[in-house]
């Protein structure tokens, strides 16, 4: 298999006052999963979704448009560890990339999974690779040093200081095999939880990595690809924006 994906879909959507679980919140009159489905639909070989305890059953009487395992995640402690519980299944199927992405970041471009697809696919491939932007008033922002290199990353949500303009993530992620089986859990077994959300954060182990192996970003295409869907302002952005591309974005 050459590429499995992990989507961590565990959210209430309460936010969006929604009664739904977030990940089957419309966009457009479409689920925000089957957007998902959509995007990385001939790049991606099987999905493997992360779901509350009560959503699985829900999930599964939708039927099957694509290859998907589900995994249900008992607790909410945090990104890290939802990315981490379907590591059977990783190794089970010995994927050579593992993709990771939010279910609530539906306005991701063809062309930019292309080019981390490329990133990945190189004679020489870093051990992880993700798309940035740079983006006003950033919810999240990845320091450099003067080589390049990813030394830190804020996150508004923990309550730290963030720059007027930042690079930011898309909520896509690629790693390598060994990434995830060997470096992600030792990353994990000194993780800490964040202090302004109390849960073990995924993002931190991108500059844990930096400092041990080669980690690559290339860049998306337009800035409401970093926009993920929470509130209802953020809901009606996306959706404009996807209906006025078209399918074709």
């Amino acid at each position: 298999m050459k590429r499995l994906m992990i989507i961590p879909a565990a959210g209430r959507g309460s936010r969006l006052g929604s009664t739904l679980p977030k990940l089957l919140v419309p966009v457009n009159g479409r689920p925000m999963i089957d957007l998902i489905f959509q995007c990385y639909a001939g790049v991606v070989d099987r999905f493997v979704v992360v779901v509350a305890p009560g959503v699985a059953d829900l999930f599964e009487r939708r039927g099957r448009r694509v290859t998907i395992e589900l995994a249900v995640q008992q607790e909410p402690t945090g990104m890290l560890d939802a990315i981490l519980l379907p590591a059977a299944d990783v190794i089970r199927h010995q994927a050579d990339e593992i993709w990771v992405t939010w279910c609530d970041q539906v306005a991701v471009r063809r062309a930019t999974v292309a080019r981390l697809a490329g990133a990945l696919a190189a004679a020489d491939p870093p051990a992880f690779a993700f798309p940035t932007i740079r983006v006003e008033a950033p919810y999240i922002h990845f320091d450099r040093d003067p080589t390049g290199r990813i030394i830190g990353v804020r996150q508004r949500r923990e309550g730290l200081a963030m720059p007027p303009v930042g690079e930011a993530d898309i909520g896509l992620f690629g790693m390598r095999r060994a990434t995830y089986s060997d470096s992600l859990p030792e990353y994990a077994r000194e993780c800490e939880p964040g202090a302004g959300t109390k849960e073990r954060n995924f993002l931190p182990f991108i500059p844990w990595l930096a400092a041990r192996a080669r980690v690559e970003t290339v860049l998306a295409e337009d800035p409401i690809e970093a926009v993920g869907i929470n509130t209802q302002a953020e809901l009606s952005k996306v959706a404009l924006a996807l209906a006025t591309e078209g399918e074709g974005r």
